[in-house]
């Protein structure tokens, strides 16, 4: 099966993908394109799937780091690579041409992000926490740092878990209506067990941070199993591990 790679018209024209599960050489519960070495999947297949992505990508190798749940951004170019360096962290950003980023994720947001006057890319893995302590923010200002301006930035939400299988509880409620009250609209259906919305809550975290253009690829992880890995899903069926998805953007 060959690799399947969502796009998005608005990160045009700079290279990019939201890689689903299909086209790996993984098996099992990792079935398709695990890109995680974090998994208990081989690891020997793990490097099949990320060398078959690089290849997708025109590249040697896709650099990634330690996600964390953090709201860390670190440059990443041509002397200087991020991949193998044990870097904790939960997005990067380059101006190096040849230089591609990889997000990990299985549920939680990849944010992809250029300004392709600038020649200014970042990737971003945006979980509940990450998002509401700022990695959205902070990867914006560190693309700034390289000469972006976010007037002309576009960022793209790939494959996260939507609303309606999002259930959480009410200790998470209190979190986000502590750092913002307007943040309850995100939530909906019972005030025990609601509902919360992670793309919009990042559509409107880019929004408001206002850079040019932000908007979400609309593809569930939970929902499709053929396609994208999930780890809540992997958690309600009480299976060993899951696989990562990855997502990927260069110059």
């Amino acid at each position: 099966m060959t690799l399947e790679i969502i796009t998005a018209d608005a990160l045009s024209p700079v290279r990019h993908g939201f890689f689903t599960r299909r086209g790996g050489a993984s098996s099992g519960v990792f079935k398709g394109l695990n890109c995680g070495f974090g998994s208990s999947d081989q690891s020997e297949a793990v490097g099949i799937n990320r060398a078959r992505v690089a290849d997708a990508m025109g590249v040697d190798r896709v650099e990634t780091v330690h996600q964390v749940h953090s709201a860390t951004v670190v440059t990443v170019d041509d002397t200087e690579a991020a991949s193998g360096s044990g870097i904790k962290a939960d997005a990067m950003v380059s101006a190096t041409p040849g230089v591609a980023l990889g997000i990990l994720t299985a549920d939680c947001q990849p944010v992809l992000f250029a300004d392709a006057e600038a020649g200014v890319v970042g990737a971003a893995h945006a979980g509940w926490r990450g998002a509401l302590d700022g990695v959205l923010e902070a990867t914006i200002d560190a693309m700034e740092g390289l000469g972006a301006d976010r007037g002309r930035m576009v960022a793209v939400i790939g494959p996260s878990i939507s609303q309606s299988n999002y259930e959480v509880g009410p200790e998470f409620i209190g979190r986000f209506e502590a750092d913002d009250p307007e943040n309850l609209r995100f939530f909906a259906g019972p005030s025990e067990r609601p509902f919360f919305d992670l793309p919009g809550y990042g559509l409107h975290r880019l929004r408001r941070a206002g850079i040019g253009a932000a908007e979400w690829v609309r593809h569930c992880t939970y929902a499709d199993e053929d396609r994208f890995y999930s780890y809540r899903r992997a958690t309600h069926r009480k299976e060993a591990d899951y696989g990562r998805l990855i997502s990927v953007i260069r110059l």
